[in-house]
């Protein structure tokens, strides 16, 4: 890493004004005869390449070399709530597995909550080597500073190598917060995951919108963080367990805590479409939403629930929670049928893990016919009812 440094004796007015006007990020302010830079600077050099020789300087700032030897261990938290785990826990477990075989360390799970002993016997079955379990009656309830002391307390008793969270509305609000506490960064919301033998954690996920694949390496710190989103891996089989569960002392750990917990409101139970076998999902080829009866007859016969693309959301013809892709729900059903869908890269990866994909649309370059085990060209409106009267013999 570096930084631009700015050497204040050969500031002029007009310099300042200069450096102000080329600068694409505004990252520069002039007050007080004083140039000064702001948090927006991206460090692109073009005030040094562009501006008025001696007055910007980049200064390069040797990355201090991490001894990775010393640090072991692929650890997922197990998120649970009234003594039951989230899955999303158990689909970490198994990804865990798969890269530890490339590293030859251990796995662990860390369980917090008061009466945990069954969810750690079930974490075991899974097949991890280690159960870190932390039991009181004060982390009965989620609690994202508790929890953080506790997570903090773990990594420097324990000195792991990554530790991955499920992407959930807690994991999003509990994994920025250790990354903070750890001083260690943290890729949210990771498509794939990969490693290289010296324990460095390859984390893929989409940026830009969604535009390209990013991949990040953080080679000099520790632990690694992620979060990744339910239903992008899968849950290994359960085994003989071989593990041990680790009852930590507790003692040390702050429990002080500013956040008081008034009451709980359980939301009323929606039918969640990432737990959907399968799925008829439609996209902005429906031209008015009274067409989308077209479909009735096919979700009818296959038991099927629908879910959308984004546009769909936008125009006010579903509930959100019927969009698949990144900024929806992720999904893996048996079958899904997708029909007139763009193929955006957002939707592609929100189900690209389907056991058997249909797609139906009218452009021969749609995306999603090179993920799709069948995929058929034609116009939505002339092969719906094709694939009804298709069904309906079949049935």
């Amino acid at each position: 890493m570096g930084y631009i440094k700015i050497n204040q004796e050969n500031v002029t007015k007009a310099i300042a004004d200069k450096l102000i006007q080329i600068c694409p990020f505004n990252a520069f302010e002039y007050e007080n005869t004083n140039l000064s830079i702001n948090a927006a600077c991206k460090v692109c050099k073009i005030c040094i390449k562009n501006g008025p020789l001696g007055v910007c300087e980049f200064i390069d700032e040797p990355t201090q070399k991490i001894d990775k030897s010393l640090y072991k261990g692929i650890t997922v938290y197990i998120q649970q709530r009234l003594n039951k785990a989230h899955p999303v826990s158990w689909e970490l477990i198994g990804k865990a597995k798969e890269l530890a075989k490339k590293t030859n360390e251990p796995v662990y799970a860390i369980v917090i909550g008061n009466k945990i002993e069954e969810i750690a016997k079930e974490a075991l079955a899974f097949g991890v080597d280690k159960v870190f379990a932390y039991q009181d009656d004060v982390f009965k309830d989620f609690n994202v500073e508790i929890y953080t002391n506790v997570v903090e307390t773990f990594y420097k008793q324990h000195k792991v190598n990554i530790i991955l969270f499920g992407g959930t509305t807690e994991g999003r609000s509990f994994a920025p917060r250790v990354a903070a506490r750890l001083k260690t960064g943290l890729t949210a919301d990771c498509t794939m995951l990969d490693i290289k033998p010296d324990g460095d954690l390859l984390q893929i996920r989409p940026a830009f919108g969604g535009n390209i694949m990013a991949k990040i390496h953080t080679p000099n710190h520790r632990p690694q963080l992620a979060t990744i989103r339910y239903k992008m891996f899968n849950a290994p089989k359960k085994i003989k367990a071989t593990g041990r569960i680790m009852f930590e002392g507790i003692k040390n750990i702050r429990k002080q805590t500013s956040i008081k917990l008034l009451k709980t409101d359980d939301l009323p139970k929606h039918t969640d479409i990432s737990d959907a076998e399968i799925i008829v999902a439609v996209g902005r080829a429906f031209k008015k939403q009274k067409d989308l009866n077209l479909i009735k007859p096919l979700v009818d016969m296959l038991g099927a629930e629908v879910a959308c693309t984004r546009p769909l959301i936008e125009n006010g013809w579903f509930n959100p929670r019927k969009q698949i892709g990144l900024s929806g729900r992720t999904v893996k059903p048996k079958l899904i049928i997708n029909l007139g869908i763009s193929g955006a890269i957002q939707y592609i990866e929100g189900m690209k893990e389907s056991d058997l994909i249909i797609s139906v649309n009218n452009d021969l370059d749609n995306k999603l016919f090179q993920i799709s085990h069948y995929a058929i060209h034609g116009d939505i409106y002339d092969v719906i009812p094709e694939l009804n009267q298709l069904l309906s013999e079949l049935l």
